[in-house]
């Protein structure tokens, strides 16, 4: 998929640079980085759900049971 972007010049300069040390295009670097810190971030969120029903007192197969019957109303 092609998309623009807009980056500040300094860092255009530095891809520049880095793509003539590396002997890679642009866009193979952009590219890189995005496959980086997409696999750096993979799962965020996740810790955050866990243990979310830790503290409550209603079982939650009842809860299930609860709202399901509020969906055949």
């Amino acid at each position: 998929m092609r998309t623009i972007i807009d980056l500040p010049e300094p860092q255009i300069e530095r891809l520049r640079e880095m793509s003539d040390r590396q002997g890679l295009s642009r866009a193979e670097l952009v590219r890189r980085a995005v496959a980086e810190y997409l696999a750096r971030h993979q799962g965020e969120g996740s810790e955050e759900a866990f243990g979310l029903w830790k503290k409550r007192k209603t079982d939650s197969l009842n809860y299930q049971d609860q709202l399901r019957e509020e969906w055949q109303r």
